[in-house]
Parts: structure tokens; sequence; C-alpha cells
């Protein structure tokens, strides 16, 4: 993946320099941003995927930064082009708990990687995660949540789809506990085939089925799904919805997350206009998760 390196300066009074980092940091990572990190001068270094990179939407969302008597410039350059997950890959993370609910069947998801072994009956479902390039590891709240309410609900024979699978933990996690299949697809190469090992890691390849391109892909599918799953940014969601509505079956569950609690009830109104109901919400140090149900007697 090729990566643009941007440089925020702010110029701002100094004792809200804090502050307004935080909120260019929310902004940009509503314009695809994965990562920051904070400038020797009290700016912010930002990475985006050249290919996903909207300069147009990244100065609209900073023209709505709501504090007075400051001002954020940037300077885009290309990115060093290496590993960025290396240094993690190589030291890797520890044993992570995730807590369901008794009526989904699964009450304990352990995630791990091949490093740092969960102790022998920790969990009533053990996932192993080997992560090269691609997000998802369940250190996020948004994964966490993901994989929550997932163990909230009874998979047993299910069809899932999960858009933008990255590491492919949520398709893999929904067939541990006991769906049928799972279709999943992301924009990035390296997210494809790390889906795909660690499927096979997990006993679970057999049953999935992964491809590489985003939401158009759906328009070529015949399937109906049962559970639709996205852990992306807002506006990807907000465009994507009609396409994920289409392939989901009448009754069934869209279940989101990548987005923060101010965010809902956008969300929720675009969902209304497609004929779907907010169902439940989960929300973890400002990150949001969303269960919409769409209607039984919409078409498919």
């Amino acid at each position: 993946m090729k990566y643009y390196e941007i440089i925020f300066t702010i110029e701002s009074p100094s004792g809200i320099r804090g502050d307004v980092r935080d909120v260019v940091s929310a902004l940009a990572g509503e314009a695809g941003f994965e990562t920051f990190e904070e400038t020797d001068d009290g700016g912010l270094k930002g990475y985006v995927q050249q290919e996903v990179f909207d300069r147009e939407l990244l100065d609209t969302l900073l023209s709505s930064c709501p504090f007075e008597d400051v001002r954020i410039s940037y300077d885009i350059s290309e990115a060093e082009d290496r590993d960025w997950n290396e240094q993690w890959e190589e030291e890797g993370f520890e044993p992570i708990t995730v807590e369901g609910s008794s009526q989904g069947g699964v009450k304990t998801l352990v995630i791990h990687d091949g490093r740092h072994l969960p102790p022998a009956g920790m969990g009533d479902i053990s996932i192993e995660i080997d992560a090269k390039l691609a997000f998802g590891t369940g250190t996020h709240e948004t994964t966490r949540m993901m994989c929550a309410t997932l163990m909230k609900h009874p998979l047993a024979g299910k069809r899932v789809l999960d858009c933008g699978c990255g590491t492919g933990i949520l398709g893999i996690a929904a067939m541990k506990c006991g769906a049928e299949s799972c279709t999943a697809y992301d924009i990035d190469e390296w997210s494809v085939d790390n889906t795909r090992h660690n499927a096979v890691i997990n006993h679970v390849d057999e049953r999935l089925t992964v491809m590489h391109g985003d939401a158009s892909l759906l328009g070529g599918i015949e399937e109906r799904f049962d559970v639709v799953m996205a852990n992306i940014n807002r506006n990807i969601l907000l465009n994507d919805m009609p396409a994920f509505l289409q392939v989901l079956k009448p009754g069934g569950l869209l279940m989101m997350s990548g987005f923060y609690t101010e965010d809902i009830p956008l969300l929720a109104t675009r969902a209304n206009e497609l004929g779907m109901q907010l169902a439940a919400k989960r929300e973890d140090n400002g990150w949001a998760c969303v269960e919409m149900r769409k209607a039984e007697s919409r078409l498919s």
C-alpha cells in the first residue's frame, strides 16, 4: 500500500492546542486517515492511503473545526514505502477477552496471536489473528464492540457478509459462533490475503469467500445474507448502506461501527430512509456500534 504523510500545522493559543489536535485527528479520521502522532512543534502527523485520500473532503471537514482564533494548514508528501505494522507484528499482542451474552450461546471470546497463547480453558471460543498490514485484532474499541454484538445473536446456519474485512476477524468470529458461511471483501489486497491466511489458521477457510474490491462488488452477488457487518468510517457507511440493504434478507441484521457516538443520529436517519430501524447501540470510549434491522416486508 502507498501512503501519504500529512503534517498538520496548528496555530492556536497554547492552552487549547491539545484539544485542537484531538479534533483535527477526529476530523481527519473521517477522511480515511489511519494513524497519527504528535509533532515536535505541537502539530500532528497523519497517514492515509493514497488511493482513498480525498483532499476536498479533508478541507471541508477541517473547515468545521469549532475553535476560534485557530488556523490549521497542512503539507502532503509521500510516506516511506514500508511495512507500517512491522514493529507491531514482531511484538504481537496479549490475549484480549470479549464478553458476550448467553443468548447467542457464546459468553466469552478470546482473541490472540501466535506468540501469546491464552491459558488453557480461557474463553468459550479462541480466535488466532496474524495481522499483516490490516486493521482488526481486537485491540480497538470498534472491533471489540462488533465481536460482542455478534455474540448476542444465535448465528447457527446464518450467512454473513463482512464489508471491509481487514484481518477477517469479524467473519471468523461469526463462523466460530456458528454461522454457516461468510463472504467478505476489502479494497486492500494485503487485507484480502491476510483474511484468507487467518481463516486457514482458524480452520474456517472452507466456509469463507473473500474478494478484492469495494461495495460495488455487491451488485453482482445473488446471495442474500442474514447478517451484514461493516466496521468502516462514517462517510463510507453512509455511501454504502444502500448496497448493504440490497443483499440483506428481510428482517436481517446490519451491524456497523467505525464512527463516534455523535454520528449515531446521522446514520440512524440514513437507515430509516432506506427502510431500516435502529435496534440497539453500544458505546466505548467515544466510539459507537449500532444494530439496524431491515423491515420484514421490504423486498430484497
